[in-house]
């Protein structure tokens, strides 16, 4: 029976949510106008003095001030009509705080939005949402994934694998699946020039813009090539792949094709999603409505516009040990690490 206190209380709720949806769209226009950078360099400041230093137009600036305001981001003082940002809300909004910048995160929101109508017309006639719809979510997620690699990969991420870093200081064969614009290998690359690294995606966009920054950074261990990760070409000691294979239309024969790919003793390391496969342990997720949200918006409807699994959120630890073991892994172990609460990494060998 519903209750006048419940149904009030989920209508706040609602409110709540609506609120903050809009909150997010001005969490990410300031994130990408450098406008808390700005406001984290200056004492109390009116909105003229925070348009000056940002470089940007003041009634612009001061309708969003108003919302960072009134949403709780942005300290005013009405006497002067001054703006502050605390340096402990800073401390989350920021590119000085590396993977703890979750402004960075906001921008996908707004990638959501742009493709609103279209996963829309797939709830009707089923299908998907292609990737070509996403021009922008590659850079988006190499800004994401930079805030994490930057930091971690080469000394958090890299030691999950027992006397990994001694292999790559040694010198060994790396390939990257799925390597986007090709952050993660570039890392890996200048961190261990002894080793040799490969990035593999099919984007073309991603390789041309990968290519682009290994040249840029002189860096000589390291390629880049357009190719299908279910076809994979040479052998190699370590295989990674972060955070795309539960997007793939075939993830299985992708799994199958590392796994074929890795010399005796070899590793594979994968870092995916920090969920279950069973919904009920998702309910209390500190991003639980955020990992649906991007599935329903991107991973899964990419995937079923080629006819594909649409693994999606569905894809959580129990399905990514199971199809790593249907893969022909023997050995899976999973990890997590300080700083990337969206990601959970599995080491897997296959004997």
């Amino acid at each position: 029976m519903t209750t006048p206190d419940r149904q009030e209380a989920f209508a706040a709720l609602m409110a709540d949510v609506l609120n903050k949806g809009a909150l997010a769209l001005l969490i990410s226009v300031g994130h990408q106008t450098g406008l808390f950078e700005t406001l984290s360099t200056l004492p109390p400041a009116t909105s003229a003095d925070v348009a000056d230093a940002a470089g940007l137009d003041e009634r612009y600036v001061r309708e969003w001030l108003g919302g960072m305001v009134v949403g709780g981001v942005v300290e005013y003082e009405p006497d002067g009509a001054t703006y502050r940002l605390p340096p402990e809300h800073a401390a989350s909004l920021t590119r000085a705080a590396g993977p703890d910048n979750l402004a960075g995160m906001m921008p996908y929101i707004a990638l959501m939005g742009e493709v609103e109508q279209r996963v829309v017309a797939s709830f009707r006639d089923g299908g998907g949402v292609p990737y070509s719809a996403y021009p922008r979510f590659q850079a988006l997620q190499a800004q994401e994934t930079a805030r994490v690699y930057d930091t971690a990969l080469v000394d958090t991420i890299v030691p999950l694998v027992p006397g990994l870093t001694e292999r790559l200081h040694e010198g060994i064969d790396v390939l990257d699946v799925g390597t986007g614009q090709g952050h993660a290998p570039l890392v890996l690359a200048r961190a261990f020039p002894r080793s040799r690294f490969h990035g593999l995606d099919r984007s073309e966009d991603g390789i041309a813009a990968a290519r682009r920054e290994a040249e840029r950074l002189a860096v000589g261990n390291l390629r880049y090539s357009v190719g299908d990760s279910t076809e994979i070409g040479g052998r190699y000691d370590l295989v990674t792949a972060f955070d795309v294979i539960h997007d793939l239309a075939r993830p299985r024969e992708t799994l199958a094709a590392v796994a074929a790919s890795l010399r005796d003793g070899g590793t594979f390391l994968m870092g995916d999603i920090a969920a279950s496969s069973n919904l009920e342990e998702n309910v209390g997720h500190p991003f639980g409505p955020t990992l649906f949200g991007f599935s329903v918006f991107y991973c899964m409807t990419t995937s079923l516009s080629t006819g594909g699994a649409g693994l999606g959120t569905v894809w959580g630890e129990q399905t990514a040990c199971r199809m790593l073991d249907e893969a022909g892994f023997t050995d899976v172990r999973v990890r997590s690490v300080d700083g990337d609460p969206l990601n959970v990494y599995y080491v897997a060998t296959t004997g």
